[in-house]
């Protein structure tokens, strides 16, 4: 998991967006889709994890969540961001665990 130097998450994004990350992404129906581009979606084995950062809610657990930077098997390069906690998206969790995972390496 990357640091991000307390940044917040808006700051991140915006880092990130910088380094090529512009797509946005979305969970639908058992795949990655590219918002705007209803025509990408992606299975796990075309979803490749670059980085993840964990932002914590400072006055309310809910406001908990976690921004994956993504490149996927056509080379689009985006954001997803999901919240953690009591509110996970189990579904995407499981999707996401069966990616490749480049951020331990």
């Amino acid at each position: 998991m990357s640091q991000h130097n307390l940044k917040t998450l808006v700051e991140v994004l915006n880092d990130l967006k910088e380094q090529g990350y512009t797509a946005d992404f979305d969970y639908r129906e058992g795949k990655l889709v590219t918002l705007g581009n209803t025509d990408s979606s992606f299975d796990p084995d075309g979803v490749t994890i670059k980085e993840e950062f964990r932002f914590e809610g400072e006055t309310n657990p809910a406001d908990s969540s976690i921004l994956y930077a993504i490149e996927t098997a056509d080379h689009t390069k985006g954001t997803l961001v999901d919240s953690y906690g009591a509110d996970t998206h189990t579904d995407l969790e499981d999707f996401l665990k069966k990616a490749n995972d480049q951020t331990n390496q």
